[in-house]
């Protein structure tokens, strides 16, 4: 046992450094034979460091919550195509560089479903990241500031799978209506953006002030993307209900 537990430790296998009085005395019982023990072993420390990564690749992403596919109410919004959700959690878009925009009034699944698809990515291994579009433009306008804006901009290409939300509540001014130009130019057919807005796309001349850059803007991110519109309720709406803040009210069109 000393001599395994001296070779665990030299091959830095440490999921199963955590786990091997477990390990060994699983394989007493079950009456495993090397060949079957090694398989176990390498089971353990895969796993370990799959979970290890994940939660790394979760953190990185800055996500404001953890929801899945699964916890999503499609009974609450039946004017969503399942089958196309599906497909999307298959992470195809994501391999091929395509972009998902997720439009919609306030407080019916968006963002639930964007962080849901980021979660997948991430599991897949991907590296994901999450930002309100208050926040990029936060971001990329202090770094034009401080005279870093081109590796500011370098950084927001690494992430495989990025999520901008909210797009679409406040307007732009031509400056940031040009850096979210240069961004989503700068990921064109090299990675992908999920988007969230509560605006449809003939409107998006006046979130970025200037027609001729929305359509600019709209040409690169529909290019090779998947556009679910979500028509409902907000869940927000309906829990207040239940809870007869709104009693009688509906937010239905």
């Amino acid at each position: 046992m000393e001599q395994l537990t001296t070779l665990v430790d030299r091959l830095k296998l440490d999921h199963v450094a955590d786990n091997l009085d477990a390990l060994c005395e699983q394989a007493s019982k079950k009456d495993l034979n090397y060949r079957e023990f090694l398989a176990e072993v390498l089971s353990t420390e895969w796993a370990g460091r799959h979970q290890k990564g994940l939660e790394s690749r979760l953190k990185q992403a800055r996500l404001p919550w953890l929801k899945t596919l699964e916890q999503f109410d499609y009974s609450f919004q039946p004017s969503i195509d399942r089958k196309v959700v599906r497909e999307l959690s298959g992470l195809g878009f994501v391999d091929r560089a395509e972009n998902v925009a997720l439009l919609g009034p306030p407080g019916v699944g968006k963002t639930h479903l964007a962080i849901a698809l980021a979660i997948k990515a991430a599991e897949a291994g991907h590296r994901v990241m999450f930002m309100s579009l208050d926040k990029l433009m936060t971001t990329l306008k202090k770094a034009q500031q401080e005279n870093r804006l081109e590796r500011q901009m370098q950084q927001l290409m690494y992430p495989k799978l990025l999520v901008l939300d909210e797009i679409g509540y406040l307007p732009m001014d031509q400056d940031e209506a040009s850096l979210f130009f240069r961004l989503v130019t700068r990921r064109y057919e090299k990675a992908s953006i999920i988007l969230t807005s509560n605006k449809s796309f003939v409107d998006w001349g006046e979130i970025f002030g200037d027609q001729a850059i929305a359509t600019a803007i709209l040409d690169r991110l529909l290019h090779h993307a998947t556009t679910l519109n979500i028509k409902g309720e907000s869940y927000r709406l309906k829990e207040k209900r239940k809870a007869g803040v709104l009693k009688g009210t509906s937010t239905k069109k």
